[in-house]
């Protein structure tokens, strides 16, 4: 098997994720390591059309003399019988904005991989791949912005160069004018009108000391229900003189008494 693929990275970043087992580990797309386990071991689904098969194994990766990286893995079925074994060359090639990796190896399998169709088998591998690389290159892409980040946080912390102005030479902004009273549209105020509300307000302040004075020694109950005094005293209502209305009857009752004596005189008088 040989494949290639051109990922936007420098050769040496590479190389430098591909010398660390726990960031290849990372960048094998969904490996599930085990805990406790060798950095690269832990299970792998892989889809093939519209099958996936779970193995469970470790790989290794060592850099060679020659600067490839030699790959080898063994792992079984988590459900099954079956068992993969795989032999990778990994080649790292400068490229024109990148690099490019180059895989050539050779890989047995039986089991229920075998009963698949060879095409979608190849095609599930390819995808794999491809995705270990462009994960390799985005690993590489991290280390370089977190090492871009390190170095701008340590020259933040470095004291920067005594470049501050000399205290005599700076200029102190004006202080702000305060707006005249001459100056402006609004009217002046009205004296004559003022010295008659100076004197209201004394009457006031004179009339609540009388009203102070008028409750002391008096209960509380005394003072809530006292009439109020002075100006604000409540005017009484105008009262309309009635006569009573025993006195509106007397005079046609007397009229009637006087009225039935003269009857019964003259009654009497006929009888005699």
């Amino acid at each position: 098997m040989e494949h290639e693929v051109f990922v936007p990275v420098p050769a040496e970043r590479l190389r430098e994720v591909l010398d660390d087992p726990a960031r290849v580990a990372r960048a094998v797309p969904g490996l599930q390591q085990d805990a406790g386990a060798e950095p690269v071991a832990g299970r792998l689904k892989i889809r093939v059309g519209s099958h996936s098969v779970t193995y469970r194994g470790a790989v290794r990766v060592s850099r060679l003399d020659d600067g490839t990286y030699a790959v080898e893995g063994a792992a079984e079925e988590s459900r099954g019988s079956g068992s993969v074994e795989l032999t990778l060359r990994i080649a790292l090639r400068e490229a024109e904005g990148g690099c490019t990796v180059a895989y050539d190896g050779t890989a047995s399998a039986d089991g229920r991989i075998k009963d698949l169709p060879a095409e979608a088998v190849e095609g599930a591998v390819t995808r794999l791949l491809n995705r270990f690389a462009e994960h390799l290159a985005a690993a590489a892409t991290d280390d370089a912005g977190d090492t871009d980040e390190e170095g701008a946080a340590r020259a933040e912390e470095q004291p920067a160069p005594d470049s501050a102005p000399d205290p005599g030479l700076t200029e102190e902004p004006p202080a702000p004018e305060r707006p005249s009273a001459f100056g402006s549209d609004r009217p002046s105020p009205s004296y004559g009108r003022a010295d008659e509300d100076d004197e209201d307000d004394e009457e006031d302040i004179a009339e609540a000391a009388h009203a102070r004075r008028t409750m002391i020694g008096r209960s509380a109950e005394e003072v809530d229900h006292a009439p109020p005094r002075g100006r604000y005293a409540p005017v009484p209502a105008p009262q309309t003189v009635t006569p009573p209305a025993p006195l509106r009857w007397a005079a046609p009752a007397a009229a009637l008494a006087l009225a039935s004596a003269i009857v019964a005189v003259r009654a009497l008088r006929r009888r005699r």
